[in-house]
């Protein structure tokens, strides 16, 4: 049996779902296509049946993927419990409607009932549930109000004999419901409210987001030096290390095997930022150098999300997306792309256009480095100071806004306005966020370990048959002429293809100047995205979009590195 949540986008659905499920959940993308839904299991009437979270739509006649994936999986649904935000009930009931017309049993979770409360809405609930023929029940998700009340009407589910109205009879309708069952008190605004109001005007707005990236910045900082100092660290120099020096004994401290598997001993001893064995730095650098700082970031991405800071965020960068031949809502894919390119990658789905979507991929992929790249550079580039990487960061934000303006003008189209939903301003629930957080960071770790440990091997493999040095030979004119860099930063440019995190962080044994560090970190980060980004790219952009985004990368990654090694 399948038991669908259905509702507008932000009505808070994945918290009612995070209440009704247990830890069994998994998130998947709908057959042919991108788009993400979450599903878990419940008991009910003692047998196992499956939730599923559906993506949210605000009608059955789609105008976008997500909307298309939300209309074909209503199709195989048993039951149906469709969530409304009390606070917007007149826009709510259209998708209501709608569903009534399917004549599937279904039950309707009357959510944010608190905020209507304050905001001095009052909603006849009895008069309410007879008019529309179905169980209606008042819910708080955030607190856990009525969930336990909802869960047992279940059973009541109804599927109401209801004529499918046309459009505009529909809405007709619904303002005779909304005339009989809603009555709104005068009241004034919170300071709440009034914060909400600000956040989306244009001073407070920008000294809010400022504010807002600052302190983001320092909690994912805190959080991820403090895991691996305290954490990762110890362990692997502690416990690690000494298991795979025995090991390293065993396969006689030298060799192929040993060097693919172990790497090659630094002074006697397994270092794992120049060992490079497949079981040595192929887990050191995802698990220690990588996912704390995955983890600080994706729980504060997803605080904001909960929050409802995000959709304010794309309203007021709007105008300055329009620049770049994008809405507001484009902002979205690009600080999801801090974090990892691929969901930043698979986001840009939300955009409607395929010039959007071209434009979007391509300046993430070349100007929004992700976090584990973003530590890496941190960690090269930041010990010789911070001014270094201020111009880092600083040109990959200028190639990032500048290819934007420019792609903008060359490719015909136009930028259509923003329409998108603001929630309220609410406390995000702990269990919803931690369930979040986990399957964020299992998605990563099932999809950065695999690249990690092939990209060490490959790199292995290449040195062994002299595919390195031949490269090398080939491209040193242009890594040493034009951007004044080592013939040995060639392999770090080869993984780049694979993990440029981990091509970062082979330029830490190379001994480079400040100058170097910043050119080699710069053209690392806009040259290529990492393999499991391109194929995110090739399934949303098609290989003739990606092929021409890949070479606008390389261009850009030419002129970067050359312009940059003249100048500084």
């Amino acid at each position: 049996m399948k038991i669908l949540l259905m509702g507008n986008p932000n009505v808070g659905k994945s918290v009612i779902f995070s209440r009704l499920t247990g830890v069994h959940v998994v998130a998947s993308n709908y057959p042919g296509t991108t788009v993400e839904f979450t599903k878990g299991t419940l008991k009910f009437e003692g047998e196992k049946v499956e939730l599923i979270d559906v993506p949210g739509t605000y009608s059955l006649e789609p105008i976008c993927e997500a909307e298309q994936v939300a209309t074909e999986m209503v199709k195989d649904g048993d039951l149906i419990i469709n969530v409304l935000d009390v606070t917007n009930l007149e826009r709510n009931l259209y998708l209501t409607f709608q569903l009534l017309a399917l004549n599937k049993p279904m039950v309707i979770a009357l959510n944010m009932w608190d905020d209507a409360k304050h905001r001095g809405i009052n909603i006849d609930l009895e008069r309410l549930e007879k008019l529309l023929g179905i169980p209606v029940i008042p819910t708080v998700a955030v607190t856990g109000e009525g969930i336990k009340d909802l869960f047992t009407r279940l059973k009541e589910a109804k599927a109401p004999s209801c004529p499918a109205y046309a459009k505009d009879e529909r809405w007709l309708r619904i303002g005779e419901i909304i005339d009989k069952v809603q009555c709104v008190t005068h009241r004034h605004h919170t300071l709440m409210e009034r914060f909400e109001d600000a956040s989306i005007q244009p001073l407070f707005g920008i000294l809010l987001f400022l504010a807002t990236l600052t302190i983001s910045f320092q909690i994912i900082r805190f959080i991820g030096e403090g895991l691996i100092g305290y954490v990762f660290n110890p362990f692997f120099e502690n416990i690690y290390a000494p298991l795979m020096m025995k090991l390293s004994a065993a396969l006689g401290s030298g060799g192929f095997f040993h060097d693919i598997l172990v790497g090659k001993l630094v002074n006697g001893s397994i270092d794992f930022g120049q060992s490079f064995g497949l079981i040595t730095t192929g887990f050191y650098v995802p698990l220690a150098m990588v996912l704390p700082y995955v983890f600080s970031f994706y729980l504060v991405l997803g605080f904001l999300e909960d929050a409802g800071y995000l959709p304010r965020l794309a309203v007021l960068i709007d105008n300055v997306m329009h620049k770049l031949g994008l809405h507001g809502a484009a902002i979205i894919p690009m600080v999801l792309g801090l974090g990892c390119n691929v969901p930043g990658a698979l986001s840009t789905r939300i955009l409607e256009s395929k010039r959007e979507k071209f434009i979007a991929a391509t300046i993430m992929a070349i100007g929004v480095p992700c976090m584990a790249q973003t530590a890496m550079i941190i960690g090269l580039v930041g010990s010789y100071g911070a001014s270094y990487l201020a111009i880092v960061f600083g040109t990959l934000f200028i190639v990032w806004f500048g290819l934007g303006f420019i792609l903008n003008k060359i490719i015909k189209g136009e930028s259509p306005e923003i329409f998108i939903e603001i929630p309220h301003y609410r406390i995000p629930n702990a269990g919803a966020l931690a369930k979040k957080l986990w399957m964020r960071l299992v998605g990563f770790l099932l999809e950065a370990i695999p690249f990690v440990l092939l990209g060490v091997l490959l790199v292995n493999i290449l040195y062994t048959i002299g595919f390195v040095e031949l490269v090398s030979e080939i491209t040193a004119p242009i890594v040493t002429v034009l951007w004044g860099l080592p013939e040995s930063a060639i392999s770090a440019l080869m993984v780049g293809f694979l993990r440029k995190d981990v091509a970062v962080g082979m330029l830490r044994p190379l001994n480079l100047v400040a100058k170097q560090a910043v050119i080699g970190s710069t053209v690392l980060a806009v040259y290529f995205p990492c393999m499991a980004t391109f194929a995110v790219l090739i399934k949303e952009l098609g290989i003739k979009d990606t092929f021409k985004s890949a070479v606008i990368m390389m261009a850009t990654a030419l002129f970067i590195g050359t312009f940059l090694n003249l100048i500084l």
